[in-house]
This record gives C-alpha cells, structure tokens and sequence, in this order.
C-alpha cells in the first residue's frame, strides 16, 4: 500500500509539472510572439522630418493670389523643395548637380511634403515670397536608414546611394533630423508610399462591420437561442436545427464568404467592398457561435427561478423575459463579444467580397467602399518595400489591442453584471 501510495503521488507530481510547463511553453510562445510583432512594429509609430529653409518663392509657385484655392492646388511645389535642398546642400557641391543627382536629392523627401507647404501656404498667406523654416517628412528609404544608424553612424542603406547617405549623414550631424510621433498612421489611409500610408481607412471600415454585426447578430442570436431553450418543441425539426446550428460553428471562415458573395453580390447585386455587405457576412459567421453560447447561459439558470416565478402567477413571456434572461445576460454576452472579436479579426470572408481592393479615402457611411484593417495587414505584408514590414507590425498590435480591449470588456460585464444580480 505504501508503495502503491507512494507511486500515485509520483504520478499526480508528474502529471502538476507537466500542467506548469505547458501553462509556462505557452506563455513563453506568447512572449517570443509579442516581442517580435513589438521590435518589428513600434518604429513605425515614429516618423522622420527633415528641416529645409523653403522660400515660398511666387513665380516658381506660378501664384499670384497666395488666397485662391486654385492656384494653391496647382502650385508647382517641388520646384521649391528642390531649390530648398540644393541650398541646403550647396556646401557640398562644387558646381551644378547633374540631372540625375537632383532627382536622387528630391527622392530623399516624401512625396507627400507638397502637402505641408500647401498646408502652410493656405495656413499663412504672407509667407508668399518668403523663407520659413519647415520640418518635411523624409522618405521611407531615408526613415530606414536613420531609424538603423547604430553607434558606428551607419545603417540600412537599402535603395539609397553613397551621395544620399552622405546627405542623410551630413543633416543627422547637423541637427536637421528628428523622430517625431506618426500622426499619419492614424488619420490617413491608405498609400503606395509607406511613409504616407495609415490605417484611419480600414479602422472605419472595421468598426462599421462592427456595428452591423453587433446590431443584426446580437438580437437574433439571444432570440434565437431563448426559443429554442424555452418555447421550440422537442421533435426531428428541432433536432435537425440543432445539429446544423453546432455544425456552422465549425465552418471554414471563407465559406460564409462564399455564402456572401453568391446571396448579397450575386443574388441582390450589392455593391462588393462596402462595410454593409462585410457585417452581413460577419453577422452569418458570428451568429452559431452568439446561439451557443446564449443556449449554454440559458441552460445554467436554475430551474428553481422558473418554478418559483411561475409558482408566483408569472406568465411564460414574464418569466423569460423578467428572470431568466437577466440571469444568463453575463453568459450571453461574454459569449457574444468573443464572436464579435473573431469577427474582428477575419480576413478570408473579406476578400471574398472584394475588400481587398486599394482603398485610400476614409468611407463616411455603410455604403462607401472601405478596408479592414485585417485585410490591410494581409496587403501589407505582401508589399516588397521594407518599410511597409513596420507598418504591417505596427498595424497587428493595434488589432492585438483591440481584440485584447474587447476580451477584457467581456470578462468585466460577466463579473459585473454576477455581483449585481
């Protein structure tokens, strides 16, 4: 016996060990997972600016009145940021640069820096004819080398030459570059250019896929669930219902947008890319999993709570409605905001609707086309330029926080809405 005690208690010690280390693995892969998308990611938030003197010279502007919207749309800008960078750089030149050289000196700025100098010209109509000091966004190739200068004062050449790592160099020595925080990955949308590029386009279009999916799935899913626990008969039909039910939850993501693209596209000619066919084709793939859950919350309320309503004089309707939907609300939504995080997170049903189109303008409505930020991390990705590695890094630990916000808002309401009952 003591042997046979002694060997038992070996085996539970194994069997605890064996638990910790799996527990610690997966938290270990977690770590590895976290830190690589981080040290990948978290340079894309910053930006860098080089500082040029510009003069908003008139007649290479080709403006006359600094105030008409028409004449600053159709201002010849890079003709003044090329004047401005070969000042800057006239000490190191002994004569005229070459044709050639002067587009490598343009190319060291971003093709978006027009925009600032609109921005200030339309901000500042009296600096017309005028030097002002401006911080320009550098081009991503510039953004790499600078962001990878270790301390022998080198780093990732990438596509620059010899000549525009000696520009580079000689404006970090001079205090003319700086790190600033990356407004434009929040309030643009999508660019072929990396430095320009954001995800303000597929953040409005996820949440509008959101809200229809929280709006359609939510109230037919809990409906669906409390007739099925509490009014549907028990016979072959329910049964039938049931198992296809469970067996749609086990679905491959890109069937439902099969699903989508033959009934919304193909049947009622929708518009493809648009956030409202997206959340009616999350809205299918969401609702098995919001109907399971709710059935599981359902069946945990006691069935004393049934007896004693009715028992009290409390109809069916008032003992659904009055005492056991309440009871299993934690479970129901707990159950729902999981399904609208994967929801979140899908990008297989989306790209069989079409929302993997180049999409730059930030959608206003239902109806305009739009991206999801899934789907721009999967364009991301496949882009060749290196710069568009941060951006990709950068934009899965916005949808880490996201869908990590959303799990933590379920656990709350469980445990919030369990105190208060």
């Amino acid at each position: 016996m003591n042997r046979n005690l002694a060997k038992r208690k070996r085996a539970e010690r194994r069997f605890r060990f064996y638990g910790i280390g799996a527990i610690l693995f997966g938290f270990a892969c977690l770590l590895i997972l976290f830190s690589d998308i981080i040290g990948k990611g978290h340079g894309a938030f910053f930006q860098t600016q080089i500082q040029l003197q510009v003069r908003f010279n008139a007649q290479q502007l080709q403006i006359t009145d600094p105030t008409s919207k028409t004449q600053l749309d159709n201002a010849n800008y890079d003709a003044v940021i090329e004047n401005a960078l070969l000042r800057d750089n006239g000490a190191l030149l002994d004569a005229e640069l070459p044709a050639l050289e002067k587009r490598h000196l343009l190319s060291l700025v971003s093709t978006g820096a027009v925009y600032s100098l609109k921005t200030v010209l339309k901000n500042a109509p009296e600096t017309l004819n005028q030097t002002v000091s401006i911080w320009l966004t550098a081009d991503d190739d510039v953004d790499n080398y600078v962001k990878s200068i270790g301390r022998d004062g080198q780093g990732f050449s990438g596509r620059l030459s010899l000549q525009q790592q000696k520009w580079v160099e000689r404006w970090v020595e001079n205090g003319q570059v700086r790190q600033t925080f990356n407004t434009t990955f929040f309030t643009e949308g999508d660019s072929r250019e990396p430095e320009q590029a954001g995800i303000r386009s597929a953040l409005m279009g996820s949440l509008y896929m959101l809200l229809v999916t929280i709006g359609l799935s939510f109230p037919i899913g809990i409906s669906a669930a409390v007739y099925l626990e509490e009014y549907a008969p028990r016979n072959r039909l329910t049964d039938f219902i049931e198992v296809n039910i469970n067996n749609l939850a086990a679905v491959p993501s890109i069937i439902f947008g099969l699903l989508g693209l033959a009934i919304f596209i193909g049947f009622f000619d929708m518009p493809r890319s648009i956030p409202l066919v997206g959340g009616l084709v999350l809205t299918l793939m969401t609702l098995p999993t919001i109907i399971i859950s709710s059935r599981a919350a359902i069946k945990a309320v006691p069935s004393s709570i049934r007896d004693a309503a009715f028992g009290l004089g409390a109809s069916k309707m008032q003992v659904v409605l009055h005492h056991v939907v309440p009871l299993a609300m934690p479970g129901m939504l707990t159950g729902a905001i999981i399904g609208f995080a994967q929801a979140l997170g899908e990008t297989a049903p989306l790209l069989m609707i079409g929302m993997v189109a180049f999409i730059v303008d930030v959608p206003a409505d239902l109806l305009d086309p739009s991206s999801a930020l899934p789907v721009q991390i999967f364009l991301w990705a496949d882009s060749p330029e290196r710069a568009f590695i941060e951006r990709t890094s950068a934009a899965i630990m916005v949808l880490l926080a996201f869908l990590i916000t959303m799990n933590g808002l379920a656990v709350w309401l469980r445990h919030r809405l369990g105190r208060g009952q």
